[in-house]
């Protein structure tokens, strides 16, 4: 580790059980990124120095008597709506909120596995849109492009991993929110099958939708974290069999069968695929190709599918606003579509959920052909700071629909799907893909994203930002790049 950039946990974790480092020093670089990037990236709510010192120390001590665990003294970081034992558990939103009495299970199996929880990141109000900004804590910018959003609604754990600040996060995607700020910050982004990473203390979130992920620089980081948080409360509705995911790393996926989709699923409102991001998507099928894939297009048939997603979203939103300490200082978009949810929370929402095994029939009858589905993520590259955020409801909606069509169909059906880098386009923006596959098909995802991720080195890429930080004067130098 020469430079101060953070690398990820899988190289973290090789340094200090060999002990080329401490913890305690690998926390500390950590702090200090964050402390320099703060002012301009802003990816963070809450940043737990003092506590994540102490648990660094304690870590090191169980390094020096010999103990093993898969992130013992690795720092990472939590999406803020997840919750840690101390800390208020804001998601995004203004006013005042009480500390959580105990860490949420996702961050319990995270620290059982020895990670050191650095801080939680912003994402904006109860995580509703593509991009991270809100009067509760400003605008989290791009590390790529400090002038654009880095997505949303985990923004802030992808800028921060993008930035080289932490080696992984933990995000959360309830119609993309991983997979978006992976592929507009260059990240690989895993959205597990619902399930996999517990919701606890929710047995489920946002009705079934969302579900908890991780983003980190490789595959193999990635896949790391998702196996460290993995597991469930018995008090959780969703409990898919448990699953290797590190295992496939590096493992053959054969000769697959490869489906390229590059039709919107049908919304009221029009999306167009950028023909920049359609460049660099197909560029990838030819890649996969060329590994001895066939790639053939061919497109799942979504129909309504819409009709599934819309109430789950809008109900589990009401019940989020109610427990929210000021409902008058939110977004007044935010309390229209809590407004909605209350009335689709009955008889609506019931025929959505029942909706979902005729969903998985219909759209599941591509993978008898097909073993993985690739995509956009995006529709365009990401959108300038401000873009969106002052917009009423109804332009809003529409602005999302036209840059984020593609990701959303899969938290309907609560399959998994990892997000890759695609390369980038226009001013050095980022733009990604997806591997979508059907239920409890991480392994197989996982195996072929990192099979292309050894074809397409995309981690040997930094952001100017991350160069930046590693040089004294940092800040100046990164204010000036604004």
């Amino acid at each position: 580790m020469t430079s101060d950039r953070i690398p990820g946990p899988v190289e973290c974790a090789r340094a200090l059980a060999a002990g080329e480092l401490t913890s305690r020093e690998l926390v500390e670089r950590t702090l200090a990124r964050i402390q320099a990037a703060q002012p301009t990236v802003n990816a963070f709510r809450v940043v737990r120095a003092e506590a994540a010192l102490a648990e660094a120390e304690a870590a090191d001590r169980l390094l020096a008597a010999g103990v093993r665990r898969p992130l013992l003294g690795v720092p990472v970081a939590v999406k803020d709506d997840m919750d840690v034992a101390g800390e208020p558990t804001a998601f995004g939103c203004p006013g005042d909120f009480p500390p959580a009495a105990e860490d949420g299970e996702a961050v319990r199996r995270l620290r059982a596995a020895g990670a050191v929880i650095v801080g939680k990141t912003n994402t904006c109000e109860l995580g509703q849109w593509p991009f991270t900004e809100g009067p509760a804590f400003g605008a989290t910018r791009n590390p790529w492009n400090l002038r654009h959003t880095p997505g949303g609604s985990s923004g802030g754990s992808a800028a921060a991993v993008a930035a080289g600040l932490v080696p992984a996060a933990l995000g959360s995607d309830g119609a993309g929110s991983i997979r978006i700020p992976a592929a507009w910050t260059h990240l690989v982004g895993i959205k597990p099958q619902r399930g996999r990473i517990s919701t606890w203390p929710s047995p489920e979130s946002f009705y079934g939708i969302t579900v908890n992920g991780t983003l980190a620089r490789t595959v193999a980081d990635a896949a790391l974290l998702l196996d460290a948080a993995s597991g469930n409360h018995d008090g959780e509705r969703h409990r898919p069999p448990a699953l290797d995911v590190s295992a496939a790393v590096g493992r053959d996926p054969g000769r697959l069968r490869i489906a390229l989709s590059l039709k919107p699923p049908f919304t009221a409102l029009p999306a167009r695929l950028d023909p920049r991001v359609r460049e660099r998507v197909l560029a990838l099928a030819e890649r996969l190709a060329a590994l001895g894939h066939v790639v053939e297009e061919a497109e799942p048939r979504y129909g309504q599918i819409g009709l599934a997603f819309v109430p789950r979203a809008t109900a589990g939103l009401a019940e989020w606003v109610r427990n929210v300490p000021s409902p008058d200082l939110l977004d007044r978009r935010t309390r229209d579509a809590a407004r909605l949810g209350r009335l689709l929370g009955g008889a609506p929402l019931r025929v959505a959920r029942r909706a979902e095994a005729t969903l998985h029939r219909r759209v599941g009858a591509l993978f008898t052909t097909y073993d993985v589905l690739l995509a956009p993520t995006t529709a365009a590259p990401p959108p300038r700071i401000g873009t969106l955020a002052n917009m009423n409801g109804w332009n809003t909606d529409r602005a999302m629909i036209a840059a984020c069509p593609y990701a959303w169909p899969w938290n309907v059906l609560g399959w998994p799907g990892v997000g890759v880098p695609a390369g980038f386009v226009g001013d050095g923006l980022p733009v990604g893909a997806q591997l979508l596959g059907p239920a409890n098909s991480e392994p197989l995802l996982v195996s072929l994203a990192a099979q292309l991720e050894a074809d397409q080195r995309w981690f040997r890429q930094w952001p100017r930002y991350a160069a930046a930080l590693d040089a004294p004067a940092t800040q100046e130098r990164a204010d000036r790049t604004l």
